[in-house]
């Protein structure tokens, strides 16, 4: 669905994107990551032809971007640097347009494809306040509403529950699950580490323009070799398996073992109460920090003659 090879994007001496070589597959839902500056959006908009390359080369849809960006954008829905609309118009009327100016949109079924689209994304009750009125949350769905007009094969999003509570946030999680579940794949840059992990099936993480991972989720958060123990008894744990124990946080633990089942059978012979028992998985956000470090954003103390400087 989507591949690029050596993708570049320079502004003067500034390398915003360094040889990227992206493979979102069809039926994927990709999460695509990064620090800040790290080149998440420059890499979003030159999908879609928004900005053009440097150096190497895109592939949407089976298709060379931007030579071909007119003939994949209908089958594309896309929500880029938050939603565009006319303020003065009503949700309705910013979607009627924008389906309007679009490419592949049949006038017949527009006023359908609009209801269908706002329930979707939770407006189905909306009335006809212009946008200007609409909270940030509001706003964020009706960009959603119009990247899903025309039920695309392919959906683009950059930071799509941005400005959402919680359950707004699960509203659109399980929305994007259901939509890929249908046959729609998903390519979607967030700094939500939980949302991601709870969405995504794959998983390509970004650092200072460079993609340094790319793989399916669940190799990413493969077992560590350690497993998790709920107990009450936890220095009486700590006591019998001495040196096994690698941290202890009041009634929970981390233990060197492979088998938690093996473990727990060990436990409960001994008479300890086990509360819970699992094996340690990695989080996303061990895998970020292990690629990425600190960040790009993070200004470090270089000498103090700096700070005789900037005084």
């Amino acid at each position: 669905m989507i591949v690029t090879r050596e993708l570049t994007k320079r502004y003067g001496r500034i390398i915003a994107v360094d040889g990227v070589d992206l493979d979102v597959r069809e039926g994927d839902r990709y999460g695509f990551l990064g620090p800040n500056g790290s080149g998440k959006t420059t890499l979003v908009r030159l999908l879609l032809g928004l900005v053009y390359a440097t150096s190497g080369e895109i592939e949407v849809l089976g298709k060379r971007v931007p030579a071909h960006t007119r003939a994949v954008l209908p089958s594309i829905g896309a929500l880029v640097e938050g939603p565009a609309a006319y303020p003065h118009l009503s949700g309705r009327r910013n979607l009627a347009l924008i389906d309007a100016a679009g490419r592949g949109g049949q006038r017949r079924t527009r006023k359908r494809r609009i209801e269908d689209a706002l329930e979707q994304v939770g407006l189905a009750g909306v009335d006809r306040r212009p946008v200007r009125a609409y909270s940030l949350g509001m706003r964020q769905r009706l960009g959603l509403a119009a990247a899903l007009l025309r039920q695309p094969r392919l959906l683009i999003l950059d930071e799509p529950t941005n400005g959402l509570d919680p359950s707004g946030i699960r509203e659109i999680r399980d929305l994007l699950i259901s939509l890929n579940e249908s046959g729609t794949t998903v390519f979607l840059s967030s700094h939500l580490l939980s949302e991601v992990e709870q969405l995504c099936t794959r998983v390509g993480i970004v650092d200072r323009g460079r993609l340094v991972v790319q793989d399916d989720l669940a190799t990413l958060r493969a077992p560590t070799g350690n497993v998790l123990v709920e107990t009450q008894d936890a220095a009486q744990v700590a006591s019998l398996l001495d040196g096994q124990v690698i941290a202890r946080d009041g009634e929970h633990l981390v233990i060197r073992h492979v088998d938690p089942a093996d473990l727990n059978a060990t436990l409960v012979r001994e008479g300890i109460r086990v509360s819970a028992i699992g094996e340690q998985r990695r989080t996303l956000e061990d895998v970020m920090l292990d690629v990425t470090g600190h960040g790009n954003d993070r200004l470090e103390r270089t000498s103090p003659a700096a700070d005789e400087v900037a005084s």
